[in-house]
């Protein structure tokens, strides 16, 4: 049984944590299954966007245990190996919008793996925890940077130095997640395929990039690296399609990512 499913239903690919007897917590050689699974649908020309859950009654329980009791100079060899293309944060950095649908207990690495998507949607009793301090472990994968970023510096740092568990709809109140559903899977797909059927993958794929710049950014250099993105963007068919199918009154047809 593959640790890591992979399934496309029209333009949506959704990719599932396949450990469920054990909350779907990773171990070596799982966090590359789930990162060629991330690439495979970025290169697929016919999926859009992409959906992340995990297997069961949980999403990521975090790092198996027996995986963090192998020693220093094992862990260290895994980290060593790793490379941008293989890190749990990879789908910031994919063209291709990403959702996970929290569906159960989501921690450590988990808790980064659901975090480092563009739209996060909870159950409303899904716990979620960064749980590092509790193990002598520090915020990992830049998690610091990123949840201070989602929630701000006084929430980040009380969900990264306690350790301790919320619920989904702490998470929602907090901005850590877009919303809650009984069913998560079923909003995030419907929010995955509802930018696959109406938004340009060109421009998703250039706002994804521009939203990682932020930060390193003053504002008018993102208005200097804007203006040199609109040009390219006026000479894609994209554009034209758009205006051409609300003339028409007809769904627009933009073309896939080259």
């Amino acid at each position: 049984m593959t640790d890591v499913l992979y399934a496309v239903d029209g333009p949506v690919a959704t990719i599932t944590l396949n450990r469920p007897d054990r909350l779907n917590a990773i171990v070596p050689g799982m966090g590359e299954e789930y990162a060629a699974a991330l690439l495979r649908a970025d290169a697929d020309p016919a999926v859009r966007a992409i959906v992340v859950t995990g297997a069961g009654r949980g999403f990521c329980a975090g790092a198996d245990l027996g995986a963090l009791s192998e020693g220093p100079e094992t862990l260290a060899r895994y980290l060593d190996g790793q490379t941008p293309d293989t890190l749990p944060t990879l789908a910031l950095r994919l063209r291709k919008p990403v959702a996970t649908a929290i569906n159960g207990p989501c921690a450590g690495i988990g808790f980064v793996l659901a975090i480092s998507a563009d739209a996060r949607f909870a159950h409303p009793q899904a716990s979620m925890s960064t749980t590092f301090s509790r193990l002598g472990l520090i915020a990992e994968y830049g998690c610091a940077w990123l949840l201070t970023r989602l929630v701000g510096l006084a929430d980040a740092t009380d969900l990264l130095l306690t350790g301790r568990t919320i619920t989904g709809e702490q998470a929602l109140a907090m901005g850590l997640v877009n919303a809650v559903d009984e069913d998560p899977v079923g909003v995030a797909t419907a929010w995955a395929l509802d930018l696959a059927e109406r938004c340009s993958p060109s421009a998703l794929a250039v706002m994804k990039a521009q939203l990682l710049q932020v930060d390193g950014q003053r504002m008018d250099e993102s208005v200097v690296t804007s203006l040199a993105e609109m040009r390219r963007a006026f000479e894609r068919p994209d554009l034209a399609e758009a205006i051409a199918a609300r003339t028409e009154q007809r769904p627009a047809v933009f073309p896939p990512l080259a």
